[in-house]
Formats: structure tokens, C-alpha cells, sequence
């Protein structure tokens, strides 16, 4: 059974900074793509970012580009999301998620985390 934890959200004021980190059980982590999803109240869930199993290869919402940057460990089975620059738009529950392909498609991941909440406030 694989399992993801998000954790790293909480409450900051806007243009201040957020790490967060998904921690994944699973011997061959580096195999896949990891991305991290949001969810704000009323809204979609949309993709913010998803990184390759090597780390090589990244992909940014266009909302979050140049704000955020996707890592990943996997010495540590971990992946990153650093969020700078914050804004009370990013307020959202913040997903992570595997996929055994490099996709932005929601339906090609197939593990899931909880989430962890995030809030700015203007």
C-alpha cells in the first residue's frame, strides 16, 4: 500500500512563503511523477506543478510560475513545493499526488494524500 503525507501548510500573510512536503512510503519512489494539486472552497481541483521521477522535469501552472519551485528527494521519498510570494488567491487545501506517467492529467494519478491546508491572508 503506498501512502502520501502532506504536511508544511498554515496560515502566513500575504507575499511571505510556505514550504511544503509530501513524504511517500514505497521502494521504487523515484519511478514516478509526483504532482501537487489545490483545492479552494467552491472551486475545482487544479494542478499547480508536477515533477518527473528524476527531477529533471518540471511543469508549472501558469498562475504559480515563477513563484513556486517543485523538488524532490528520493533519497528521502520526498517532494517539495516551495511557495514564495504568496498571494490570497493560493488559499487552497494543497494535494499531493503519484502517477506512473509525466502528466498534468488528473485521472493518470493514482495515489493520493490528504492534504494540507493553506492560507493567506491579505
Amino acid at each position: 500500500q503506498v501512502h502520501l503525507v502532506e504536511s508544511g501548510g498554515g496560515l502566513v500573510q500575504a507575499g511571505g512563503s510556505l514550504r511544503l512536503s509530501c513524504a511517500a512510503s514505497g521502494r521504487i519512489f523515484s519511478s514516478y511523477t509526483v504532482g501537487w494539486f489545490r483545492q479552494a472552497p467552491g472551486k475545482e481541483r487544479d494542478l499547480v506543478a508536477h515533477i518527473s521521477g528524476s527531477g529533471l522535469t518540471t511543469y508549472y501552472a501558469d498562475s504559480v510560475k515563477g513563484r513556486f519551485t517543485i523538488s524532490r528527494d528520493n533519497a528521502k521519498n520526498t517532494v517539495y513545493l516551495q511557495m514564495n510570494s504568496l498571494k490570497p488567491e493560493d488559499t487552497a487545501v494543497y494535494y499531493c499526488a503519484r502517477a506512473p506517467i509525466f502528466s498534468g492529467r488528473m485521472d493518470v494519478y493514482d495515489y493520493w494524500g490528504q492534504g494540507t491546508q493553506v492560507t493567506v491572508s491579505s
